[in-house]
């Protein structure tokens, strides 16, 4: 039963994150169709104006920017994957008023895979928000990724929910479910990978750190 149960959490991750993965890629390829028209439009605008047609060239701006409103808003940070996750992550931070700030730059190539990073960089993120929504005070996140050499470094500070965390572990309300064991789940891939990850709870606030190889 342990091993059924385990199997389908696995799985359950692999869709979440398979599903982010495909959500930004969809938005980046609607994004270059956009940028590839844009010089058309620009084209048909000046005709307009040229042409004194001023009414009509506001209401094909007015159509433009109805079109430009449909595409989602990606955070970019040179790695198409953890665009993926993270504008993911902060819509939905956002969507819950948790003021997020975010300072990002990855190379696309790493040897960690799409998968693995989406759960690494996912499962902290749905911790953090986690805590957030049991914050007393106005809450917050704070994430820097960067490479180290040929580690990924990645750091985040938000706010500390009812429950602390003492340092070097990690308790979130729901530890035995889906959302504690993709926690594990991170941990074991760091580990894999031959990284580390440390947990940090002080004055109102929770740290969350990893390093892991993810160059050759």
């Amino acid at each position: 039963m342990r091993k059924k149960t385990y199997l389908k959490l696995v799985e359950y991750q692999t869709e979440q994150s398979e599903k982010h993965l495909n959500e930004v890629r969809s938005i980046h390829k609607e994004m270059r169709g956009y940028k590839h028209d844009f010089h058309h439009h620009l084209q048909a605008l000046k005709g307009q104006l040229e042409a004194g047609e001023v009414k009509r060239a506001l209401t094909y701006i007015e159509q433009l920017d109805d079109q430009l409103m449909n595409v989602d808003t990606l955070l970019k940070t040179g790695n198409v994957s953890l665009d993926a996750i993270l504008s993911a992550k902060i819509a939905q931070a956002k969507a819950e008023d948790i003021a997020v700030t975010v300072k990002a730059n990855v190379p696309d190539a790493l040897t960690i895979s799409d998968v693995e990073l989406s759960i690494m960089v996912g499962n902290l993120l749905d911790n953090a928000i986690e805590a957030c929504r049991t914050a007393q005070d106005e809450p917050f996140i704070r994430i820097y990724i960067a490479m180290k050499g040929s580690m990924l470094y990645f750091s985040m500070l938000n706010s500390a929910g009812e429950k602390k965390a003492k340092s070097g572990s990690l308790f979130t309300s729901d530890k035995d479910g889906v959302h504690g064991f993709g926690l594990r789940r991170a941990e074991a891939i760091i580990d894999e990978h031959g990284g580390w990850v440390k947990y940090n709870s002080e004055d109102g606030a929770f740290s969350s750190e990893f390093l892991v190889p993810a160059m050759e």
